[in-house]
């Protein structure tokens, strides 16, 4: 008897080592899990891992110490829509002629057809999600908010979706789930529209009384929760979000797809809408950095990034998750409401060792925090590689095995893992439909005409009547124009410009900002 117990006990051992081989063996050959963490207006000096004194990331800084920290990261625009619409789908966002700022009533931008990078993931088997700020159009321009909004991020590849249709400042301030208006009372339909007023609503134009935020410029429209929005809406009471609310709602959307896809590999789009205006710290971060509204709501984002990253722990996927942190764009202070942005900068940098910001062709624009992390997978190093978010789309195909490419996004998979230093060797950066060139280290600016200075917001855009020539390797903050008296390089530049992006660059329909 005892001898049969014995060999029972050799079988249910060896079995139970067979089971656990196989489960590490699937575990190692398994696709990771995908997360692009994306915040909005966050300077490249906003940041502790890039040189911050005055403002401290612990939570970013984990990943940028515990990853890759590139140096030479780009966003593909100086402003949202077109950095969030090149990022997605891997196309040069100049090459879209309505891939400019848009309002929350703009039809979808991404083609149906288009590949996206969720589109592409779900070729290969990912749950596919987005949480935050959308900002790319919806519907086909005339959406009637009181139904199901399509097509939407569930068409371009999104399995799920819960998102602000455009940014915090524009109407509809309501969020929106798998196309549906979150909490929506049909007895209280919504009504959007940007040239007209609805009558009896109060403005921010009109009725100041009303106000808690005190708009500067274009902010002084249709007003919730005491703050003046872009554009007009009437309706949707019990559907409104709370601004204060709004960090934490996102994090714990963001949280749950990760507890409820976690079986499979995912991939996640946190589209946070930190540091944008209006900005609406919730209170426990009120006045806790001393810079402001601005300051305090970075320092909200870093803590979201935290608790998110928490979840991961506890979930037990962090060790089998590529994570990358970037921003839309650079930074801007004053862009709307007087919040004392710029009242309480004091020495904090934004915008790092470079010039411009938000809106600009100088390298404050698009020069951006960028980060990647994969625990155990990616060492820990600096990157000086030059990168590009519209990048992501063809090295994430690399990554999980996906022929599926965009010709505007290069492979660097191994660069963005930290095989590889090997980067870009060029980059055409937009702002506002204008183009420049960065070629290896140098940048060239061709001459446009308008205002050097963008007044309500006090940002250089790099408008001049002539060429630009910087060369980043001595001068990181653009003060010395070489094109003149280097016409070699520049002539060199001009030739990749216009080979890459043709002659007519000129020829273009300048945006209006708000």
């Amino acid at each position: 008897m005892k001898h049969i117990l014995s060999i029972a006990a050799i079988i249910i051992l060896t079995l139970t080592s067979c089971k656990k081989t196989e489960v590490k063996k699937h575990s190692e050959n398994q696709l990771p899990n995908i997360i692009i963490i994306y915040t909005d207006d966050l300077g490249y000096g906003d940041i502790s891992a890039n040189g911050a004194r005055h403002l401290s990331t612990p939570n970013i800084d984990f990943l940028a110490n515990g990853g890759i920290r590139f140096t030479n990261g780009y966003a593909s625009s100086a402003t949202c829509t077109p950095s969030r619409y090149a990022l997605l789908t891997g196309e040069y966002p100049w090459k879209n002629k309505k891939a400019k700022i848009l309002p929350g009533t703009a039809p979808l931008l991404i083609k149906p057809d288009q590949i996206t990078i969720p589109k592409m993931l779900k070729t290969k088997g990912y749950d596919t999600g987005i949480v935050g700020k959308w900002h790319l159009g919806l519907g086909n321009g005339n959406v009637d908010w009181n139904k199901k909004i399509t097509p939407s991020p569930n068409e371009v590849g999104f399995d799920y979706s819960y998102i602000m249709a455009a940014t915090q400042d524009r109407v509809p301030t309501v969020y929106i789930k798998n196309g549906n208006v979150v909490n929506l009372d049909p007895s209280d339909p919504i009504e959007i529209n940007y040239d007209h007023n609805y009558k009896g609503q109060p403005t921010g134009a009109e009725n100041p009384e009303l106000l808690s935020m005190k708009w500067h410029t274009g902010h002084k429209n249709t007003i919730v929760n005491g703050i003046p929005r872009i554009g007009f809406m009437k309706g949707g009471e019990a559907a409104k979000w709370n601004d204060v609310d709004m960090a934490d709602h996102f994090l714990k959307k963001a949280q749950n797809f990760v507890k409820t896809h976690k079986k499979n590999p995912f991939f996640l789009y946190y589209a946070m809408q930190q540091p944008h205006v209006p900005r609406t710290p919730h209170p426990r971060f009120k006045g806790k950095s001393g810079l402001g509204p601005r300051g305090d709501v970075i320092l909200e984002a870093d803590w979201c990034i935290g608790e998110f990253i928490k979840t991961l722990k506890n979930e037990d996927v962090l060790d089998n998750t590529l994570i990358i942190f970037s921003s839309d764009n650079g930074p801007v202070l004053n862009d709307g409401y007087y919040d004392d942005a710029v009242e309480k900068l004091g020495n904090h940098n934004p915008w790092g060792p470079f010039r411009g910001g938000k809106y600009s062709l100088f390298e404050a624009g698009t020069h951006v925090p960028f980060i990647t992390y994969w625990k155990n997978k990616i060492q820990p190093k600096t990157s000086e590689a030059l990168v590009c978010q519209m990048d992501l789309l063809s090295s994430l195909a690399q990554l999980v095995g996906s022929d599926l490419r965009s010709k505007d996004s290069a492979e660097l998979l191994n660069t963005f893992i930290g095989t590889s230093d090997q980067g870009r060797t060029n980059l055409i950066i937009e702002a506002t439909t204008r183009t420049a060139l960065r070629h290896k280290n140098w940048v060239m600016i061709p001459p446009y005409e308008g205002e050097a200075i963008i007044e309500s917001v006090n940002i250089e855009i790099g408008n001049s009547n002539s060429y630009q020539l910087y060369d980043l390797s001595t001068d990181k903050g653009q003060q010395k124009n070489l094109a003149e008296t280097n016409p070699k390089k520049l002539q060199e530049l001009i030739r990749i410009f216009e080979n890459k992006r043709g002659s007519d660059y000129s020829n273009i329909e300048l945006i209006e900002l708000k």
